[in-house]
This record gives structure tokens, sequence and C-alpha cells, in this order.
């Protein structure tokens, strides 16, 4: 499973990823976790509002940082 992380780099980039990294690790699931930081190729995605997560190519959230609960729910899926 790929999970993206869509951001600059900015704190709440860095919640979304903590959030991820822990909801991963509690589902017991293999994921590959990259995160994308330039502004072009978070654009390309038709991304506006970051910090965003995509899982598997789909954009789950965007402008918010979901919680462990939410992003485990999304990895079940």
């Amino acid at each position: 499973m790929k999970i993206e992380i869509l951001g600059t780099g900015c704190p709440k980039c860095k919640k979304v990823a903590e959030h991820t990294e822990q909801a991963v690790k509690e589902s017991g699931i293999e994921a590959e976790i990259v995160k994308v930081t330039e502004i072009a190729d978070i654009m390309k995605r038709g991304v506006m509002l970051t910090p965003s997560l995509a899982i598997e190519g789909e954009i789950k959230s965007s402008g918010k940082i979901p919680s462990v609960e939410e992003i485990k729910k999304w990895l079940k899926r």
C-alpha cells in the first residue's frame, strides 16, 4: 500500500505524518509512506490545500489533520 503525505513540511504536515505512521503501526499493515513536498508535484495532483493525505493515489483528506482513527478506517478499505 502506498500512502502519500502532500505538504511543504509545515507543523500540520508533520502531524499528519505522525498520525499516519501511528495508524499504519496500529493496523499492522505493510505500507510505504511517501512525503511529497514540492509545490509543483502537489499541484499536479489537484490539491489546493495542504496538508493532504492520499492512499493508493486517492486523496482522502485535504486542508486538515485527520485523526489516527480516521486514517485507520481509510486503511481498511
